[in-house]
């Protein structure tokens, strides 16, 4: 349940920004975003997440300007660049959640694409030192991926491949 919408008229970021992405569905959609699912229909198979719950979520987003609803043979959800700034975020708490709740080792590895290097929790390439921007940015099985634990469906295979944030699955 997102927060009470009365901070309109408070100068605080962080209960504003809580009011877009403060529920765990949301981030939940964002990930996926970056992992490339793009479809209604991925996401809510991807994230086993109720419809009516999705469609809500998915209207705040666009709402909010995050994401962009995007009409053709098929309605898709891309992340807006306001959204692509919520990456270190993301980043930051499946960092924050790798070090203590998966006790196996990270589930996804995030490297840098052109090089292979693992991504510090900053951002920078371990081998080459540079920051690394979204569109740069490989996800993979990590160390402690348990393919057991995942979906065995087209959207789950194509998250579990090596792939670049952002590129679209299907």
């Amino acid at each position: 349940m997102t927060l009470p919408s009365t901070y309109a008229d408070r100068n605080c970021s962080l209960a504003r920004a809580l009011e877009v992405v403060g529920e765990r569905w949301t981030l939940l959609i964002v990930r996926d975003a970056f992992f490339g699912v793009r479809r209604f229909g991925d996401f809510a198979t991807q994230l086993k997440i109720p419809r009516a719950v999705l469609a809500d979520r998915l209207k705040l987003l666009v709402r909010e300007g995050v994401l962009s609803r995007e009409e053709g043979p098929a309605v898709e959800y891309r992340l807006t660049p306001k959204g692509v700034e919520l990456w270190p975020v993301v980043r930051a708490m499946m960092t924050w959640g790798d070090a203590f709740y998966s006790p196996g080792g990270a589930p996804r590895s995030i490297r840098h694409d052109h090089d292979g290097g693992l991504l510090d929790p900053g951002g920078r390439c371990e081998r080459c030192g540079e920051p690394v921007p979204v569109a740069e940015t490989r996800v993979e099985p990590g160390p402690g991926f348990d393919a057991a634990d995942e979906g065995h469906d087209p959207v789950s295979d194509a998250i579990n491949t090596p792939r670049r944030l952002l590129d679209p699955i299907g």
